[in-house]
């Protein structure tokens, strides 16, 4: 193409989330396509690892629902996109959305929206906040599930329009997620800062601790496990942060006290390196109650060749190959997981081994962050030739 793709995406922080590391692995994969590439952002812990020669980033407070910095983020994106001569803006969230969405049309720029989350909506009014999302003249779906919810509860904005809704799986980095790559020193640094026996059958949980993740569903499981004698040795780790939640974590702090789980579960605040995480788990659980847009865990733990188990509910459902890549449980029920753990326990070494290999295949085909790049790429570049 002629014209030089100049593509600025919106994010609220760029933190460790999906959304987030796709945003900040699609910034870079621009610059190496020879695209020129920018970032708005509030801030976030992978701020420190971008590359400032390939991207190039602003701090707005742009994760605000104050109407009177969404009209002030309105403005300064506007100019933004004036004076880098921006060609695509792409939000990744609600509020900045709407401030990317007046300034793209201001500016007459083309708009791309990423559907991260199912936006849950109680009233019409909040109905029209999260409608922003679909307002663009590109709509990405990060799975058939988020696909599927778009069409039931915002179908009318794809009505005589030309809007263009479509999947782009959410990749992450297989490159990164290897077991090949990570370095026995560090499992070893980990296990021992957090006192983990990796004698023992390992069980990770990872997630930040919020209601909806299902760590209580976990904990109810494991108690369940901690009486079943045809269990191994074990212990089970809740890996996340509260990220405030002061009183749910004392919640679950008081639910492993009041079941003596106290020498079996540990909670770790957080591992700033997944993999490593990854790297000293057997079996990797993911208990949300709630349909996961996409499954990063599910995802990340495959690629990592741990066995997963997952609610059969949401994105897991796609990423995961029920009995072959992992394991799926019956959403909510506390026995239906201890008896899936149970299942992999009991498996020998080659089954867990295979179960490995053909989910690290399963994510390569499937779910591979330079696949999500190229796919996304490639759409930036059919909207603009359309413009032309």
């Amino acid at each position: 193409m002629k014209k030089k793709i100049k593509v600025l995406q919106v994010i609220p922080r760029l933190g460790y989330g999906g959304a987030e590391t796709g945003c900040f692995d699609l910034a870079h994969f621009l610059h190496e396509q020879g695209a020129k590439s920018f970032v708005i952002t509030n801030g976030g812990e992978l701020l420190k690892f971008v590359n400032k020669k390939k991207v190039k980033v602003f701090r707005l407070p742009v994760h605000s629902k104050n109407p009177i910095l969404m009209l002030l983020n309105t403005i300064i994106i506007f100019f933004i996109i004036l004076i880098y001569n921006i060609n695509i803006v792409h939000a990744r969230s609600r509020a900045p959305a709407w401030s990317c969405f007046l300034a793209s049309k201001l500016s007459f720029r083309k708009f791309v929206t990423t559907f991260h989350g199912t936006y849950n909506f109680s009233n019409n009014v909040k109905k029209f906040y999260n409608s922003i999302m679909v307002r663009s003249h590109l709509v990405i779906a990060g799975s058939n599930f988020i696909f599927s919810h778009i069409n039931k509860n915002y179908e009318n904005f794809f009505k005589s329009s030309k809007r263009k809704l479509l999947v782009v799986f959410r990749g992450i980095n297989t490159n990164y997620f290897n077991p090949q790559k990570i370095l026995p020193i560090k499992l070893d640094k980990f296990s021992k800062q957090n006192n983990i026996d990796r004698n023992k059958f390992i069980i990770l949980l990872p997630g930040r601790l919020t209601a909806w993740k299902g760590q209580k569903i976990f904990i109810e499981a494991i108690k369940l496990l901690s009486e079943n004698k045809d269990a191994s040795s074990f212990e089970a780790i809740i890996l996340g942060g509260d990220q405030g939640r002061n009183v749910y974590k004392k919640q679950l702090l008081v639910l492993v006290q009041q079941y003596r789980l106290s020498k079996i579960i540990k909670f770790i605040d957080g591992c700033e390196e997944m993999p490593v995480a990854y790297g000293v788990a057997n079996l990797v659980c993911s208990t949300s109650y709630e349909p996961e847009a996409f499954g990063r865990v599910s995802v990340e733990a495959q690629s990592m060749q741990i066995p997963i188990i997952a609610s059969d509910i949401g994105g897991s459902r796609e990423t995961i190959i029920d009995g072959k890549t992992g394991y799926l449980f019956k959403n909510k029920d506390p026995k239906a997981l201890a008896d899936a753990i149970i299942t992999v326990m009991q498996k020998d070494y080659n089954s867990l081994k295979s179960i490995g290999i053909e989910g690290r295949k399963n994510v390569l085909k499937k779910f591979d962050v330079d696949k999500m790049c190229q796919t996304t790429f490639t759409e930036y570049k059919k909207l603009i030739e359309l413009s032309q």
